[in-house]
């Protein structure tokens, strides 16, 4: 299938409508019908800013980046663009086309031995 990955980067602090960027991202492509989405935390990372961020033991209350990433239809991602516009969301992404699928794992050769 072709489409478009969506990726945002967002603090890990950052909150909108009182909810974690990151959350509140999943939860609006989940009731836009998207059928999946993944947030990853990063180790280190700097921003527009310049200012480095790295996750240390003692650190706890951290600011690292968070990558938000969906692989989705034209359709869905000018529909999900939309609502974050509408929102007021201010947040930098990366909109890619791509190519994904799915592999059949029932058809794999048996392991040897």
């Amino acid at each position: 299938m072709k489409g478009i990955y969506l990726k945002f980067y967002v603090s890990e602090h950052r909150r909108h409508h009182g909810i974690l960027l990151y959350e509140w991202l999943l939860e609006q492509a989940k009731k836009l019908g998207i059928h999946g989405g993944s947030a990853f935390r990063a180790i280190a990372g700097f921003g527009r800013h310049g200012v480095l961020h790295e996750d240390h033991f003692f650190e706890l209350a951290g600011n690292l980046p968070v990558e938000v990433v969906f692989m989705i239809s034209d359709e869905e991602a000018a529909k999900f663009l939309k609502l974050i516009e509408q929102e007021k969301v201010h947040v930098f992404y990366v909109l890619m086309p791509a190519e994904c699928g799915v592999t059949n794992g029932e058809q794999a050769p048996p392991e040897p031995g």
